[in-house]
């Protein structure tokens, strides 16, 4: 039976960030909810062979997408070469990778490529999925582009911080509290009203109204991935005023004196509104504890 033809394919956008920078934020991949709009989480897993296995969730306009590639990393090159898991016909074969180029100091060129096959090389096919690897990678590189420069003029007004928990029971009834946030209005008082949508096992749509202790309110809307019983990982889209990103992620781990339960946020401040919110004399550092 002869092989299916390779189509190879490749496009480029210039990105005004490092080289160095600009392959971080795409080889670890806990940045992408940063980079890209749609992804909520994402995670690696070593593989034999130096090879790791990168798992991505992000919503589409009607839901959630789940999917899985194979990741091979050369940070000396600044190239990704990547292959996707668990496609079937109409493609027979489906590769790529991300090159890194610098072009000076402060700019860099991402090349996008890839190779793919259809069965029975049926050109009808042949041509659709041609269009969809233009129309997603012209995207891809667009949201890449405008994130990756917003992610490097951000990095002073991006920050971290944890805290942990430990609670007298097992990870699973904890990581439950959590995941069954339909019933938050009866158990947290704070919380008043609540909306939750599961299309999809582990995968869950959360909108809830808050107190403050000044009597205000304030709605909340994430996406969330439920992965029993270790990890609930979200990004809220709807924000407060001083934030331009919020993702975050609760974690379970068992230990002989109970569960560590912590919640992770990772935000961007939105300077433009600080003194707005804070004061006239508010600074980064005031809106950093603030937020915190």
């Amino acid at each position: 039976m002869p092989q299916p033809d390779l189509r190879e394919v490749e496009h480029e956008i210039t990105v005004s960030a490092p080289a160095a920078t600009v392959y971080r934020l795409i080889a670890e991949v806990d940045n992408w909810p940063r980079i890209y709009p749609r992804t909520v989480y994402a995670e690696q897993v070593p593989e034999a062979g130096g090879q790791e296995l990168v798992r991505i969730w992000a919503t589409t306009e009607a839901s959630f997408e789940h999917w899985t590639a194979l990741r091979t990393l050369d940070p000396e090159r600044l190239r990704i070469t990547f292959r996707p898991t668990g496609f079937g016909p109409p493609l027979a074969s489906m590769d790529g990778g991300w090159v890194i180029e610098p072009l000076s100091p402060a700019e860099s060129r991402v090349r996008l490529l890839h190779a793919f096959s259809v069965v029975d090389n049926d050109p009808g096919e042949l041509k659709r999925i041609d269009s969809a690897v233009d129309r997603n990678s012209r995207t891809e590189l667009a949201d890449l582009k405008k994130s990756v420069e917003e992610a490097y003029l951000a990095e002073e007004f991006t920050f971290s911080f944890e805290d942990t928990a430990r609670i007298a029971g097992s990870a699973e009834d904890v990581y439950d509290f959590v995941n069954e946030a339909q019933l938050w209005a009866e158990r947290l008082p704070h919380v008043t009203e609540v909306r939750l949508d599961e299309d999809k096992p582990g995968l869950q749509t959360l909108e809830t109204v808050t107190r403050a202790p000044d009597g205000s309110t304030q709605l909340a809307r994430s996406h969330r991935v439920c992965l029993p019983h270790r990890r609930i990982a979200y990004r809220q889209v709807t924000l407060p005023a001083l934030l331009s990103l919020h993702t975050g992620s609760w974690t379970f781990e068992e230990t002989a004196a109970g569960v560590d339960a912590s919640a992770r946020h990772t935000v961007v401040l939105n300077t433009a509104n600080i003194t707005a919110i804070l004061g006239p004399d508010a600074t980064v550092a005031d809106a950093r504890a603030h937020v915190r």
